[in-house]
């Protein structure tokens, strides 16, 4: 544990009671953000998540650990984009929230060239604003991928984003609007690879209908979270990237460091040791393939794992 992280914890959590409270709800971990109140304050920590199923699996892992140490916790699931989660965090509306290193480095410093996973990491911690610190990095990784058809890739010799540049005709780039201003995202492919790419802005994180986009052939390359199971279901090739253009994006928690008591932070880290990027691809396909619930895809995570 750093010391910042015991400089920063709250002993108001320690004595947190073994039921969770979400609102009066039934389900304690329910969506029910309630009046937007400052969660930590009142001895509750609100758990938010990006607006994609992975986030959301993530966020209930985060809550049940959490649960499962003895704190209160609430879960405001699908909030939506990183801007908007992240003025959530500074309003107090949540308190914890699953992040992907390289893309957080992006959003509190544009300028940093850190790549490699370490570095990246490091970086951040640095980046972070005041009131806010990110836990342990996960081994576990989901990183941005350009994919495109295996037809494609056979009949353009396209395997690597260095060989979109002698392809013939226009390439069109589906991915979240951010795309177009991201570093590896167009600007990128142009002043790394001397791609000219138009993007097709699609906003489901790499979802059905980026996927949809690809296959329709209104778009040549999809960008697609690595950890997707609908890369290997559809036989996509993913473009090898040889100039490092894109971070390393390994699952960090950004955590209010009025939340950032022993116990959470114990809680936190130690999911942050077991979890893979094996089991981001399995917990993904449990809800994508077997249509599960993010809170059941989490639970029964947090009971094979043997942590709690």
């Amino acid at each position: 544990m750093t010391q910042k992280r015991i400089l920063t914890a709250v002993a108001g959590l320690a004595a947190a009671t073994l039921t969770l409270t979400a609102c009066g709800s039934s389900d304690p971990l329910a969506n029910d953000p309630g009046d937007g109140g400052d969660g930590a304050a009142s001895g509750t920590i609100v758990v938010g998540s990006a607006a994609f199923p992975e986030s959301e699996i993530i966020a209930y892992i985060y809550a049940g650990a959490l649960e499962r140490s003895g704190l209160e916790v609430e879960v405001s699931p699908g909030i939506g984009a990183r801007d908007v989660y992240i003025a959530a965090l500074e309003d107090g509306s949540i308190d914890l929230v699953p992040e992907y290193t390289g893309n957080l480095l992006q959003h509190f410093d544009d300028t940093a060239d850190a790549q490699a996973s370490d570095e990246v990491y490091t970086a951040l911690q640095g980046a972070v604003p005041e009131g806010f610190e990110v836990l342990d990095q996960a081994e576990a990784a989901n990183a941005d991928s350009y994919n495109v058809t295996r037809e494609f890739s056979d009949e353009n010799g396209v395997t690597s984003l260095a060989d979109l540049a002698a392809v013939d005709g226009e390439i069109t780039v589906a991915a979240n609007p951010e795309f177009a201003e991201r570093p590896y995202g167009i600007p990128g492919l142009k002043d790394v690879y001397g791609v000219e790419a138009t993007l097709l802005p699609i906003n489901d994180g790499g979802g059905p209908n980026t996927l949809k986009a690809l296959l329709d052939g209104e778009a040549q390359v999809a960008d697609i979270y690595s950890t997707t199971p609908s890369i290997a279901e559809n036989d996509l090739v993913t473009l090898d990237d040889p100039e490092n253009m894109i971070l390393a994006q390994n699952i960090v928690p950004l955590i209010s460091s009025d939340a950032a008591s022993d116990e959470a932070v114990a809680a936190i880290d130690a999911v942050q040791g077991a979890l893979t990027t094996d089991d981001l691809i399995a917990l993904n396909t449990q809800s994508s393939v077997d249509k599960l619930a993010s809170q059941e895809i989490a639970e029964g995570w947090l009971d094979a794992s043997g942590l709690f």
